[in-house]
């Protein structure tokens, strides 16, 4: 694989910074246009199709995020770039740039497993967390967490002598919750900050599932100690197990509310954790995941009729369902049906997800 030129680099934030274009439809819109410079130049004129105007990112503007990213001694880690984490440039879609402040080398590990739980933990709990982690940094296993309250903060304090990676909902540099300023600062000179988000973001509820997302696929493995049945941690494991991640959960007390969401995960098929013997036996070098796709780099298709993009629409529901499926109920071919998806999804008229699926956004 040739890593982006500096050209393509800036033209790839660029595009994962521009409105209405996440993981999916950056991956469409590189395999659409072969590279993100000439996607760039084409999103204009797709979004006109679409019926909504678009404006790209700007290079200024992307040029003034780097500079933020540089003040801080943060690195841009982009898709495609020799040193991206190779775990989750497996994942289903991948994410088209990071920000890394520290030790990004962690990042690469083929052994890192996810610490995760409540935010208002036990003691016991926390005792926990941090015995697990620091067990599985003594053995070279990379600890990965959120650097919430609980839990996760007991996880980080354990691997901090070995390594440990904290992925921010917000910004590289939005430190939450506050009072965390002073582990923040200890990862990130022992170990590593990682972020999706824009420099100078503030986390906001929808960020926490995107990074979750990054937490599960960083990681072998997954381990909840403590969550309750609603809770961001059984989000985390469940897209550990969607992307072929073991999930383990620490059993605990029927009586204690925090224990309800790990029961119930090993009612569903957990593995059962009570030290790190548990993990390390369960752990195997993670095979089972294709390298990623590289960009297609020939000619863009035709465009697609706009009699094919309404038909496309009248088919969408708030249902997920997959572009496939959709292409077998027009009786058109599955590229045909994929451009007018993307055509869609740029109007904000459909929901590009994972896995080929498609809904009403």
């Amino acid at each position: 694989m040739t890593a982006p030129a500096p050209a393509e680099r800036l033209a790839r934030l660029r595009l994962a910074r521009t409105d209405r274009v996440g993981p999916v439809t950056f991956r469409e819109l590189l395999a659409r246009c072969g590279s993100a410079e000439a996607a760039l130049d084409a999103l204009p004129h797709l979004a006109r199709r679409a019926g909504r105007p678009l404006t790209p990112f700007t290079a200024a503007e992307a040029e003034r995020e780097l500079e933020a990213g540089s003040r801080l001694g943060a690195r841009l880690l982009v898709l495609g770039d020799l040193d991206f984490p190779p775990q989750l440039a497996r994942i289903d879609p991948p994410p088209p740039v990071l920000w890394a402040l520290g030790r990004a080398e962690l990042l690469s590990t083929s052994a890192a497993v996810a610490l995760v739980g409540a935010r208002i933990a036990s003691a016991g709990g926390q005792r926990i967390a941090r015995g697990l982690a620091l067990g599985l940094g003594e053995v070279g296993v990379v600890v990965v967490s959120g650097m919430a309250r609980g839990i996760d903060a007991a996880a980080h304090e354990g691997a901090l002598p070995t390594g440990t990676v904290a992925v921010l909902g917000g910004g590289i540099d939005d430190i939450y919750p506050p009072e965390h300023a002073d582990l923040y600062r200890r990862i990130a000179e022992a170990g590593c900050v990682l972020s999706e988000s824009p420099v100078g973001a503030r986390a906001q509820a929808r960020d926490f599932p995107r990074r979750n997302r990054l937490i599960a696929g960083l990681s072998q493995a997954v381990v909840v100690v403590e969550a309750e049945l609603r809770s961001g941690s059984l989000i985390t494991a469940r897209l550990a197990a969607e992307q072929g991640r073991e999930v383990f959960a620490v059993p605990g007390s029927p009586l204690d509310p925090r224990s309800r969401g790990v029961n119930d995960l090993l009612r569903q098929g957990a593995h059962v954790c009570e030290g790190v013997e548990d993990i390390l036996r369960e752990l195997r070098p993670d095979s089972a995941l294709d390298e990623p796709g590289e960009p297609f780099d020939g000619p863009a298709p035709d465009p697609v009729d706009d009699a094919l993009v309404e038909r496309v629409a009248a088919l969408l529901s708030p249902t997920p369902t997959p572009r496939d499926e959709l292409a077998r109920a027009l009786g058109a071919p599955v590229g045909a049906v994929s451009a007018a998806l993307l055509e869609l999804a740029l109007a904000g008229r459909a929901e590009l997800l994972p896995g080929g699926l498609v809904s009403l956004p």
